[in-house]
């Protein structure tokens, strides 16, 4: 791990141990083992924008898992995930504000209609644009639904 990100991990860890912050130290523990297992996979070290879309992931797991827990009456366990959450979300970039997603959105839609794309292949297009601009800084499923909803109305 030689970038900037995996070395602010790396630090995190040593942190977390120091301090003995179990839920920290487990969480960030995992980040690691999914860039090293991306690294194996890829034979090749994860730059800055691979860890970025590895953390998205992992938020979004825990996003999902505090949604299900919730559902069940598990607040113990949502309370849980939720406390990873948000020692991942410290490694993303600044979220993009709503006046900025909006422009990125409306930029995107303009520019899949000017293209004359419509329906799955117009949203594809679009999801693709958005994620360049805004990967790493916004809800990308929050984004999505804005998205379908801008292109069917």
């Amino acid at each position: 791990m030689s970038n900037a990100l995996a070395t602010r991990i790396a630090e995190a860890v040593k942190a977390a141990m120091r301090a003995h912050d179990g839920t920290r130290l487990g969480t960030l523990r995992l980040l690691q083992a999914a860039i090293k297992q991306k690294a194996v996979d890829q034979r090749v070290e994860p730059d800055e924008a691979a860890i970025i879309a590895i953390i998205e992931k992992q938020a979004k797991q825990r996003r999902e898992s505090i949604a299900a827990f919730e559902s069940a009456g598990r607040s113990e366990s949502a309370a849980q995930e939720r406390a990873e959450l948000d020692i991942l979300l410290e490694f993303l970039p600044r979220g993009a504000d709503p006046e900025e997603v909006s422009a990125a959105i409306e930029t995107a839609v303009a520019e899949v209609q000017a293209q004359g794309l419509q329906g799955g292949a117009a949203m594809g297009k679009a999801m693709g644009l958005l994620k360049a601009s805004l990967g790493g800084r916004a809800d990308m499923a929050a984004v999505s639904a804005q998205v379908k909803a801008r292109l069917a109305g």
